[in-house]
């Protein structure tokens, strides 16, 4: 099969400024007259670095010149950009596919997330069709919730809606709910629990039902209304959004690569990669690759050979590059360890794969006239990491990863894991039952859900906060606890759902360098982690692994995690290069693609149009007319309104941590301010983006004595925090 060459990035650059005019679907209107956006193309790293994680060694994004490079050059790159809380993959993927943080949307918690149900909790994945109903098994409720559930209680807007309305195909490739997640409720959800596709996902064979997550994950395509994709193709099905505003009716969908790839690949029943090889499973299987863990080179051949089928919107996911991906061209092919440290020889050479396959991935796009001109281009990483590990260790002295490989001494790479349950047993001798997400920050669901100020419930929050751990990373004891979170905290920091039985009792925010579970970490009694009589809050040592597994944990609210970028080049994009004088966040992604693509939601966005990267000729005039008033105000909007701004750090380290500590007087005297910060917050805020999004989406008029009385009472309220 033909390869493509891999091109330098100099000529790289030269074939995307050259392009020609693109195949496009019939009917598809974005963009304005004079900046003609014939295609967007969506990727989300999963936590791919622009920063030095080890400062010797050149970031994730250095080592992708063809990548970085584009970015810089061609476009921007926002380098002062930022997730929500909880920053994990789920939560930061689905604010940015909705411009909403989690209480809008229904997932503010991580990867899992608990359910009180009956005197306890169970707990379901975040990952789930969007229309699925939430935990689509028992013991949940018999009438369960959405699972994307928005502030109606009914189910969220979908993303894809507003290009389908403009008559624009819509392909999804990995990236989180907008296609099939599983083979149990989601493949009932859409093709019923009698079909063919049930039956196959169900059957007694194992590698059948492996094939049939090959055949149905991960891959879709929602079809405009008259597409020739969904109309010539007897496996369409109805898009059914049936909560959708305005109603969504007669619009088809072509679900998981069996039914996909035929109709973008002259009827094969594959899709090949960017070096010409099948897309498959792990088992050979054609079709979505095993554990929703793409490389480079499947994800972009996937969305290339879309893209060229005339889909002309593609939203895409790619694996992340520090764990073992085991490629057969590492140069320590059996190293044994899950994950690498910076500047490792196999991390450096995965690295090395992901430059290669962007390089063709622009050529070969730029062949087929799809370029900077014609395509708005928008890449992120889902959240950074906190590496666990210690660069300082890594040995040769000053090694930088390319010229002398990196190696970690045991002690200085890996997480360190442990049992939340035992450690409040053996530190405070509570057995209170309780839920949790297994994480670095965990949400816990107390059994019985007791009230806020419960005894129960207070006694474990300052237990909580007390937590010790030993750290073989420093090499003692340290603290567990960074941060607390109760309800009142979590309504300020946008994780409060229309779903009160998803809500946590509270949040324990982590030194990063622990992962909480009770899945494969010594129990309290064992051998070695023994039972502590009395109760100790100094740790014993046995009762804390670390794995070199996993090195890289997130979650968190420190700014190595949160702190993360955004790259946006195309039609109607300022070059201005690496940018870092605004705060942005992950909601801000949905209103600027928009506002570029001259669409709109049916709903408000928590996230603003960032329009200090836009051209003066592709702004609204009431944009246009007030942008550096406006600037100001979106920043002090992001402030006081970003869960990672200046008002929820502060209150979350602050007055949270200090009630959830404190004795009950305390405790119920600084519930009552953040509640009242809260509402003043909302006030401010909610008067702040209804001028933001009237300015970019409905041409409102901008009152600039309102708007600087705003910015004022911003900075007041923050000023009134200590």
């Amino acid at each position: 099969m033909t390869r493509i060459a891999h091109y330098s990035a100099g000529a790289l650059l030269a074939l995307l400024a050259a392009g020609v005019a693109p195949a496009n679907a019939a009917g598809c209107q974005l963009g304005s007259s004079g900046h003609g956006v014939k295609h967007i193309v969506y990727l989300q790293f999963d936590n791919v670095h622009l920063r030095r994680d080890n400062p010797d060694v050149p970031s994730d994004l250095e080592q992708i010149p063809s990548l970085l490079h584009f970015l810089e050059r061609e476009g921007t790159l926002l380098a002062n950009h930022h997730t929500p809380l909880i920053s994990h993959t789920s939560v930061d993927i689905l604010t940015s596919l909705t411009g909403v943080y989690g209480e809008k949307m229904g997932m503010p918690i991580g990867n899992t997330i608990d359910y009180f149900v009956g005197a306890g909790s169970n707990f379901t994945s975040a990952f789930a069709y969007w229309t699925n109903p939430f935990g689509s098994r028992a013991p949940f409720p018999s009438t369960p919730v959405p699972h994307m559930i928005d502030q109606r209680g009914k189910v969220h807007p979908a993303p894809w809606v507003p290009f389908t309305r403009a008559g624009c195909d819509v392909g999804a490739f990995s990236l989180a709910n907008i296609e099939l997640e599983n083979t149990t409720g989601d493949i009932d959800t859409v093709f019923g629990p009698t079909s063919s596709e049930h039956n196959e996902a169900h059957d007694p064979s194992a590698a059948v039902r492996n094939k049939a997550a090959a055949d149905f994950d991960g891959i879709a395509i929602h079809c405009a209304q008259g597409s020739p994709l969904c109309g010539s193709s007897p496996r369409a099905v109805p898009d059914v959004l049936n909560d959708e505003p305005g109603g969504y009716v007669g619009f088809q969908a072509l679900f998981g690569n069996k039914y996909v790839a035929p109709a973008i690949n002259s009827g094969n029943t594959f899709v090949l990669d960017l070096d010409g090889n099948h897309v498959t499973d792990s088992s050979g299987n054609d079709g979505f690759p095993s554990s929703f863990s793409p490389t480079p080179s499947q994800t972009l051949g996937y969305a290339a050979q879309m893209l060229e089928a005339g889909v002309p919107v593609v939203y895409l996911y790619i694996e992340d590059a520090h764990d073992n991906h085991h490629l057969a061209s590492a140069p320590i092919p059996t190293d044994p360890d899950g994950t690498f440290g910076p500047g490792e020889a196999n991390y450096v050479d995965q690295l090395k794969t992901y430059d290669a396959a962007f390089a063709k991935f622009f050529a070969r796009l730029a062949t087929k006239g799809i370029t900077k001109d014609n395509t708005l281009f928008v890449i992120t990483s889902d959240e950074n990491d906190h590496f666990a590990g210690a660069v300082a260790q890594a040995t040769p002295a000053e090694c930088d990863g390319i010229s002398a490989p990196c190696t970690y001494p045991a002690g200085a790479k890996g997480e360190v894991q442990t049992r939340l349950s035992g450690l409040f047993q053996n530190e405070f001798g509570d057995t209170t039952g309780f839920g949790y997400d297994f994480d670095s920050s965990p949400g816990i669901w107390i059994n019985g859900n007791p009230a806020q100020n419960d005894p129960v419930t207070r006694k474990l929050e300052r237990e909580a906060a007390g937590l010790q751990g030993f750290d073989p990373i420093v090499g003692g004891n340290n603290k567990i606890m960074a941060a607390l979170a109760d309800r009142a905290e979590q309504a300020l920091l946008h994780m409060i759902t229309s779903d009160p039985q998803r809500t946590p009792s509270f949040i324990m925010f982590s030194n990063p360098d622990y992962f909480l579970t009770e899945s494969g970490t010594p129990t309290v009694g064992s051998t070695a982690c023994p039972a502590q009589v009395p109760p100790s809050t100094t740790p014993v040592a046995g009762c804390f692994v670390q794995t070199r597994n996993f090195a890289w944990n997130h979650g968190d609210f420190q700014s190595e995690v949160t702190h993360t970028w955004l790259g946006i080049v195309g039609p109607g994009v300022r070059e201005k290069g690496r940018f870092g004088e605004v705060f942005t966040d992950h909601t801000d992604i949905r209103p600027t693609i928009l506002s570029l693509a001259h669409l709109k939601d049916d709903y408000a966005h928590d996230g603003r149009v960032v329009f200090e990267i836009i051209k003066e000729d592709a702004l609204p005039d009431s944009l246009r007319d007030h942008r550096e008033l406006l600037s100001r105000l979106a920043e002090s909007y992001k402030q006081i309104n970003a869960p990672v701004g200046k008002l929820g750090i502060k209150t979350l380290t602050g007055i949270s941590t200090r009630a959830l500590k404190g004795d009950d007087a305390t405790y119920a005297a600084l519930e009552d301010k953040i509640v009242d910060i809260t509402n003043r917050r909302n006030a401010i805020a909610g008067r702040m983006i209804a001028i933001l999004e009237g300015a970019a989406f409905n041409h409102q008029r901008v009152n600039e004595g309102e708007v600087r009385r705003l910015i004022d009472q911003a900075e007041d309220l923050l000023e009134s925090i200590d």
